[in-house]
């Protein structure tokens, strides 16, 4: 790696196109992304995939930067990388661009750097292009980040949030609410401690996992703003069917749900930054759990309800005592500034 930028901060110079400018690209975002296809020219100059491709862009703003678990470099690969890998496809190149605000610290600018890249060489995508303006101090909180990325959809397969049946199962890939959680105490509002971490992973690989076991699936959704909840509301409405589930098989950590009874929060509906719902027939609901268990980031998978004709748009829970009820559909502010 090269030498470090001899600057603490980052000032508005080094957002003005000059000396600052390259000096900032130079030893903080290419001495991390370098790749064959990273340019310093206005734009890359790729190899297209072969078939169909996907591309998905995503913000993130998230408050605090940094998190147990992660930071928003982190997130801000895993969360595209995730949105690509939920359409079926390979991750390929990803672009970045960062608005940082002047006076931020450049120790945690290079930190953040450093979480992309490793994220990035985890989920086999390469950062080819990116962007950097600065802000002035208080026009923006930090650092935001955008990016996009660009897959290849694999062969034979297609997913899609209107393609839910009735008689399929309805899994998770992981416990649930972690990454909501974990922010929600990152801003000492409440003075809870708790040993929370988020689940922010890049998944592209737990996907492959589960597409090499079978083709047969119908949805593949990342449960991220809204949680698990709002993802099941969307799907019913996509496919107009009905969703059940069984709350005592929704895996939730112990102590996410010692915080969410405190605070009267709904797990369903805390966001989840490295967890996925899965909708595939019955028959290969065993299976693609038994694939996930294989996986690092999904030891947690389980059956967790099933697609029905009844109650179209709706979600019903199967209660711990054997009642049922309509989960409410969420609505205001959850959250904000998780992603």
């Amino acid at each position: 790696m090269s030498e470090k930028i001899e600057s603490q901060t980052v000032t508005m110079a080094h957002g003005a196109g000059g000396k600052q400018t390259s000096e900032l690209i130079d030893k903080v975002f290419a001495a991390h992304f370098a790749n064959p296809d990273l340019t310093a020219d206005d734009a890359a100059v790729l190899n297209p995939p072969v078939g169909k491709m996907a591309v998905s862009t995503d913000g993130f703003i998230v408050s605090p930067a940094f998190f147990p678990g992660g930071n928003i470099g982190k997130l801000s690969i895993c969360g595209t990388v995730n949105d690509l890998a939920c359409m079926g496809a390979k991750p390929l190149y990803l672009t970045c661009a960062f608005v940082i605000e002047e006076g931020f610290p450049m120790e945690k600018l290079e930190q953040i750097a450093e979480a992309m890249a490793k994220t990035a060489k985890e989920a086999g995508v390469r950062i080819v292009s990116g962007d950097t303006k600065v802000a002035g101090k208080g026009q923006v909180d930090g650092v935001f980040i955008t990016t996009t990325g660009m897959g290849q959809i694999e062969d034979g397969v297609q997913v899609g949030g209107e393609l839910a049946k009735p008689g399929d199962a309805v899994i998770v890939t992981g416990d649930i609410g972690r990454h909501g959680c974990t922010i929600l105490l990152a801003r000492e509002d409440f003075g809870i401690e708790a040993d929370v971490k988020s689940d922010c992973a890049p998944l592209w690989k737990t996907v492959e996992a589960v597409m090499d076991t079978t083709h047969e699936l119908h949805v593949i959704r990342d449960a991220t703003r809204g949680g698990v909840g709002t993802v099941l509301y969307e799907i019913a409405g996509q496919s107009q069917v009905g969703v059940q589930i069984d709350a005592a098989k929704i895996p939730v950590a112990t102590e996410v749900q010692g915080v969410c009874g405190m605070l009267g929060l709904e797990p369903l509906y805390l966001a989840c930054e490295g967890t996925m719902v899965i909708i595939a027939p019955a028959e290969q609901a065993e299976k693609i759990v038994e694939t996930l268990h294989q996986c690092p980031y999904s030891q947690n998978a389980a059956i967790i309800g099933t697609i029905t004709e009844e109650n179209p748009g709706k979600v019903i829970r199967m209660t711990e005592i054997g009642t049922q009820s309509l989960l409410p559909q969420p609505g205001g502010e959850l959250l904000p500034r998780i992603c």
